[in-house]
């Protein structure tokens, strides 16, 4: 008798079918038509620019079906962290009374952002203020033990930048929510360890976000080429952005 759990290959056949499924589902969805606020805090403002664009990427940088998984596993890993915090006495409101996110849109809404939920009230002995931003991320074991270690802020730069321009923007649907600090989630995705911290709303640093992302659009309309982020292409943030050879064959 054939033993077809071990047949040779058939990992790799089923595999390469799913990957070729998800690939397919991320081709068919439309292409963003905003600068993402989520987005702001990156390094390279002529990234952004191109990410804006939708310039096309480099050959073989477009999203492979296994970071495909890897971020549908990381949504998944958000729904069960709604779950769980619920179950811990928050009242975390995560859609409208339409269902739709709870989100904002600037800029002729070229400029968009979605939160991932409000805490509308806290236990009183859990000691934070309410109404307030939840922001949560996934991360390897690595990134994860950084992030406790140094807090958001330090060790994740682009996340304080959305956390920052949600305060800021979220303010006129949520009054007050820029007045207390946000709740940010990591969850290990190794070890399904949580670490949570309260953010202050770092005003500064929402207007530069905000004036960076005029600043790309102003560029954009013009035809311009905002600066690249350094001047040798073996730089660390050039080496893994997906648009470093357009970049690099582009004028300086």
């Amino acid at each position: 008798m054939l033993d077809y759990n071990h047949r040779p290959g058939i990992a790799e056949r089923i595999n390469a079918a799913v990957d070729a499924a998800l690939e397919a589902e991320r081709a068919a969805t439309p292409a963003r038509d905003y600068l993402g606020a989520s987005r702001l805090g990156h390094a390279c403002e002529r990234a952004l620019q191109f990410e804006f664009a939708r310039a096309p990427k480099d050959e073989g940088q477009d999203f492979s079906g296994r970071s495909l998984r890897i971020f549908a596993i990381g949504h998944e890993l958000e729904d069960l962290a709604i779950r769980w915090l619920r179950a811990a006495g928050l009242d975390l409101v995560t859609r409208k009374r339409d269902g739709g996110q709870f989100g904002f849109s600037v800029a002729g809404g070229r400029i968009r952002g979605h939160v991932d939920g409000i805490v509308a009230e806290a236990p009183a002995a859990l000691g934070f203020r309410a109404p307030a931003l939840w922001e949560c991320k996934t991360m390897n074991a690595k990134n994860w033990r950084e992030t406790v270690a140094k807090g958001v802020t330090v060790a994740k730069p682009v996340y304080a930048a959305q956390i920052a321009l949600y305060q800021a923007y979220m303010e006129a649907a949520v009054p007050d929510i820029s007045a207390n600090p946000a709740l940010f989630t990591a969850i290990n995705k190794d070890t399904a360890e949580l670490h949570h911290e309260l953010v202050p709303f770092d005003a500064d640093l929402a207007q530069r976000m905000s004036d960076r992302g005029v600043r790309i659009l102003r560029a954009t309309d013009a035809g311009e080429l905002l600066p690249r982020i350094a001047a040798n292409r073996d730089f660390f943030e050039c080496r893994f952005c997906a648009w470093a050879e357009r970049c690099w064959s582009l004028p300086a």
